[in-house]
């Protein structure tokens, strides 16, 4: 009966689906019209991850704030094409995909070594990959200068390329954050992603090793 209601609980495969689309929707459309169906995909993403968790009360508060932020700041982006408003989408896509991973995580910690479980790292991997990515493109759009140095404007496609590469700290060095806050963002999600790995892999082999021991 346990391992019925297990397998008939959703799962964090249609979490990678739904981030997967957000990339593609963010590289592909024009960023005014994107934004918005950007953070439509987001909402659903992030209130589908966190039902899924069963997060605290305080945390579910917190996001249904933002859902009305990022709603209201899209509504604005798509009327007018100030820099501020679309900025403010940015920073409340970014504030969402910084949500989720925590909620995922807390989630995760608590099961055994399953496909779940490496479903919702990942899941919860590439949403810090798009919560920097977004981030990267709220702060170019509110610094007086250019946010690369070669490359000047980080738009969006660029912001996440950048910042994937920086996660992952594959380091190709095409794309140079200018100037500050950008250079200290890029140390954070370069330290974020090194420390996520190290304790993802810590906790597979920590639960694995009891299993192949009683096996």
């Amino acid at each position: 009966m346990t391992d019925g209601t297990a397998s008939s609980k959703p799962g964090y495969a249609p979490v990678i689906g739904l981030i997967v689309l957000t990339y593609v929707l963010a590289t592909s459309v024009s960023e005014r019209v994107g934004v918005a169906l950007v953070l439509v995909v987001q909402i659903g993403t992030v209130w589908y991850v966190l039902r899924l968790a069963s997060i605290r009360l305080r945390l579910r508060r917190a996001a249904t704030a933002v859902f009305a932020l990022a709603l209201v700041a899209a509504a604005g982006a798509l009327a007018s094409p100030a820099n501020w408003l679309i900025g403010l989408t940015f920073l409340a896509g970014c504030v969402l995909y910084a949500i989720a991973p925590a909620a995922i995580v807390a989630d995760v910690a608590r099961r055994a070594v399953d496909r779940e479980l490496l479903l919702g790292a990942l899941a919860a991997y590439l949403m810090l990959g798009m919560a920097f990515g977004l981030a990267y493109r709220c702060v170019a759009l509110f610094q007086p200068g250019p946010f690369f140095t070669d490359a000047g404007e980080a738009t969006l496609p660029d912001a996440l390329f950048f910042s994937f590469v920086t996660l992952t700290t594959t380091g190709y060095g095409d794309l140079v954050p200018a100037a500050n806050p950008g250079r200290s963002l890029a140390v954070l999600e370069a330290l974020t992603g090194q420390l996520f790995l190290v304790t993802a892999v810590a906790k597979v082999v920590e639960a694995w090793r009891p299993r192949r021991r009683r096996s």
